[in-house]
């Protein structure tokens, strides 16, 4: 018998674990690209369209609920939260959460919040601030036990258990993975909200990398990241089914989640965050009192704004370098930074025409918005929706930002409300020029139409009716018709 003692070729059936890592980054850098050079913008007549809102594939904002008449039924609602905003300054999803669930609570709802302990108080249980005996206006806290800040769900699953068999919940709210799937999947009345999924990580990821300056290198850990994001890819369509209803942030996630995810259409609901109403309104005698206390001069020619985080991914190595640029052209016009991390100090560098406050409390940051004639937001994260979006249009600002389709789809769907940009420094410093050039009195101009727009969709009142509709239609079939004679 002879035998072949020649090394054998590797055969191209059998492809190896970086062929299938490349065929699968290829397969979803494809979807991004789709969706992001096809974002779809909802242009419905809110005034005529009925139906059955589980098959709305718009923003359930953009439809009239009343706010004058008290809900149909008052709903015991359980919603599981990794954290509660108790520190000065909380991030968005914890500002979301404390706004919508103290608007249902207003509302005449009994609100359980299921969270981990905040950083001054360990091992409390029940906290509310309503006076005993009256009736309860507020969200009822309940910390599970163990470390400050770090989320147990197995002990807030405990918590829950105590009291939905005591008196069983109408309606179970999760923001985003707060309940693990395996525990979701046994609760047929909850609802999910997503504030980002790992397909939108993975543009975030591009977009990231390509920021990178020239002759900077690649950052080791954006190759180990984007190898462990498209396995979680996976893993999020496979069990994302689990859960019963799924509430997307932004239009454009709502597509993801129908069209990527394969999640049923009528499983998938539009509802866009909002912001309180009465915290953010247009003021020119605030505005320039802030200027005043912390040195605008009064001959700035202009003013831009951003807040936030300073890291990477909110895309401030863009615009400091781009707005470095602009300063060379432009004496007269001023950034003014609010936020804190590792940016803050290189802002700083950049001279006297750039005024960095650090980190503000949310009821510091309405002064901040009228002091400024139009607001950036230079994000590499096409996941969610900045929340200082919607509070700079409710100030009266126009806004500059990332063309992303969360961005595009939800924001700024009109050209009168603001500016877009590819997320680079060539096109963000096209932007700024064109801004400038513009001037004040436009820009004002613009933010009167804003303040409209976002007065119609960006609201507390909306959110938390939308939402309030969606788990009365949770709770009962006939609330999932539009119109009813409550609307």
């Amino acid at each position: 018998m002879a035998f072949n003692n020649k090394p054998r070729k590797p055969s191209l059936s059998s492809p190896t674990t970086l062929q299938k890592f490349l065929f699968f980054s290829v397969l979803f850098t494809i979807s991004v690209l789709l969706i992001l050079h096809n974002p779809s913008t909802c242009t419905i007549s809110t005034g005529t369209w009925s139906g059955d809102l589980r098959s709305a594939e718009f923003a359930w904002n953009r439809l009239p609920f009343s706010n004058d008449n008290p809900p149909p039924v008052s709903l015991k609602i359980a919603v599981f939260s990794r954290k509660w905003p108790i520190g000065s300054t909380p991030g968005g999803m914890e500002r979301h959460a404390l706004t919508l669930y103290t608007a249902l609570a207003r509302r005449g709802h009994q609100v359980h919040v299921y969270t981990s302990p905040p950083d001054d108080q360990v091992g409390t249980n029940t906290v509310t601030d309503d006076i005993p005996g009256s009736p309860v206006t507020s969200p009822q806290i309940h910390y599970h036990e163990g470390e400050p800040g770090r989320w147990k769900y197995n002990l807030a699953w405990s918590l829950f258990n105590d009291e939905n068999q005591r008196e069983p919940f109408d309606v179970v709210h999760s923001e985003s993975v707060a309940l693990p799937h395996w525990l979701a999947r046994e609760v047929p009345n909850l609802a999910v909200s997503w504030h980002g999924i790992a397909l939108e990580a993975l543009q975030s990821n591009i977009y990231q990398d390509l920021a990178r300056l020239p002759g900077e290198p690649m950052l080791p850990s954006f190759n180990a990241g984007l190898q462990g994001v498209v396995p979680k890819i996976l893993n999020e369509i496979r069990f994302f089914k689990s859960y019963a209803h799924h509430i997307a942030i932004s239009d454009s996630c709502g597509e993801m989640l129908r069209d990527v995810y394969q999640i049923p259409s009528k499983r998938v609901h539009v509802i866009l965050n909002g912001v309180d109403q009465d915290d953010f309104v247009h003021d020119i005698d605030l505005g320039n009192a802030f200027k005043a206390k912390f040195g605008v001069p009064k001959n700035a020619t202009l003013v831009l704004g951003v807040a936030g985080r300073l890291v990477k991914d909110k895309g401030h190595p863009l615009l400091h370098e781009a707005f470095s640029k602009l300063l060379k052209k432009h004496s007269g016009v001023y950034l003014v930074v609010a936020g804190s991390g590792p940016w803050q100090q290189r802002y700083k560098d950049l001279g006297t025409q750039v005024i960095v406050l650090g980190s503000m409390r949310p009821g510091e940051l309405k002064g901040f918005y009228n002091s400024i004639d139009i607001f950036v937001n230079p994000t590499l994260r096409p996941q969610g929706l900045d929340l200082t979006l919607m509070e700079a249009m409710m100030s009266g600002k126009p806004v500059l930002a990332s063309r992303f389709p969360s961005i595009k789809g939800s924001i700024v769907v009109n050209d009168e409300f603001g500016f877009m940009f590819s997320p680079n420094v060539e096109s963000l410093l096209e932007a700024l020029e064109t801004v400038v050039e513009e001037g004040s009195e436009k820009l004002a101009r613009r933010g009167k139409a804003c303040s409209v727009y976002a007065a119609s969709m960006f609201t507390a009142h909306k959110m938390a009716l939308a939402y309030e509709r969606l788990f009365l239609c949770i709770q009962n079939v006939t609330f999932c018709q539009y119109p009813l004679p409550i609307d």
